[in-house]
Order: structure tokens, then C-alpha cells, then sequence
């Protein structure tokens, strides 16, 4: 294999991008100046040899531990459960949320192998078993492996004391109804409230 296939192939690996968009980045890079692929490979070598997760929540950082869990204008009585790293950099650009967070670092996902001990689930029995957490916020997606997800963790945490909170589900300002997915629509019909 080449170059420019390796580069290909490796390039399509990437979420969201397939084979026909992988060999256009590749042919736009190999088209620029010497000095512009090179620095999104010298981007890359620095994330791989500077970024972890953080050993208190696993979210990605430089630093020990992350800004985040540094913080101590955050309330770590509260901690929000996520699936992935960028959906705290959705919380945090999105809202005031102020407390902690544990990113679990994927989804129950049985048919692909992804179960419990893949999860940061362990991490977060600790830290709950360490005290000092009053609530846990599910904030996992409202999928069949995100709902399968919060479950497990809501049936884990029963009997600790801690307060398991799931986040709101339902219909987007502005969305269509005919675009909306079954699963979100019978959500928001169950949580359906009062017209004033």
C-alpha cells in the first residue's frame, strides 16, 4: 500500500468521514504547500503524547486533574454522567451546569462487545462509594444503548442514598413532528404537562 492510500484509509478510520471524503482531504493536503500537512500532523503528535483522560472523571486533559474537576467554584456533590468527552464541551458551552462530571467513555453496547468493564463504570462506583455525592445526573444519549445505559447505572446506584436523575427528554423547539424519532415522541407524550 502507498502513501496516499495508507493516508486514505487511515483518514476514513475517522468518524464521520468515508472513502470519498478521506481521498479528498488526503488530494487537498497533498495539494497545499509543504508546511500545511505538516501541521496538522505536528496537532496530532502533540494531542497523542499530551492528552489523557483525567483520573478523576475521564474527560481529556493536559493536566492532573482536569480544569474541571480543579475547579473549586464546581460542586462535586453533583455529578453529571455523560457517554463521551465532547458532550461536556456541549454542557459547558450550552449551560450553567456547575457541577462535575464523569465521562464513562462509550455506551452499553452488547452486539459490540461494549459492556460494563469497558465503561468507566468503575470510576464511578468509587466515586460515589467515597461520599459526598448527592446526585447523579444520566445525561447519556436517548438511544437504545444510551437508555440501556442509564438503566444499568440507575439500577447500580439504588440503595447508596444518591439521587439519580435523568435528563429531560422531548421535543426540540422548532422541530417538526414528522421528523421526530418514535422514542423521542413517546418521551415527550409521557412528560407531557398542563397548558396553563
Amino acid at each position: 500500500m502507498g502513501a496516499i492510500d495508507e493516508l486514505v484509509a487511515e483518514l476514513a478510520r475517522l468518524p464521520g468521514i468515508g472513502p470519498k471524503t478521506a481521498q479528498r482531504l488526503t488530494f487537498h493536503l497533498l495539494q497545499q504547500p509543504r508546511e500545511q500537512p505538516e501541521r496538522p500532523a505536528a496537532a496530532l503528535a502533540a494531542v497523542a503524547a499530551r492528552v489523557h483522560p483525567c483520573p478523576q472523571c475521564g474527560n481529556f486533559t493536559e493536566a492532573d486533574p482536569c480544569v474541571v474537576c480543579a475547579d473549586p467554584g464546581r460542586d462535586p456533590a453533583v455529578l453529571c454522567v455523560v457517554e463521551e468527552a465532547s458532550t461536556v464541551v456541549a454542557v459547558e458551552r450550552s449551560t450553567g451546569f456547575k457541577g462535575r462530571y464523569l465521562v464513562l467513555g462509550g455506551r452499553l453496547s452488547p452486539l459490540s462487545g461494549v459492556g460494563p468493564e469497558q465503561l468507566r463504570v468503575g470510576l464511578l462506583k468509587r466515586r460515589v462509594g467515597e461520599g459526598g455525592v448527592r446526585e447523579v445526573i444520566l445525561a447519556t444519549n436517548p438511544s437504545l444503548e444510551g437508555e440501556a445505559t442509564a438503566t444499568y447505572i440507575q439500577h447500580l446506584l439504588q440503595g447508596t442514598g444518591v439521587r439519580v436523575t435523568r435528563l429531560a427528554r422531548g421535543l426540540p423547539v422548532g422541530g417538526d413532528l414528522d421528523y421526530i424519532d418514535g422514542l423521542t415522541l413517546s418521551h415527550a407524550l409521557a412528560a407531557r404537562q398542563e397548558v396553563p
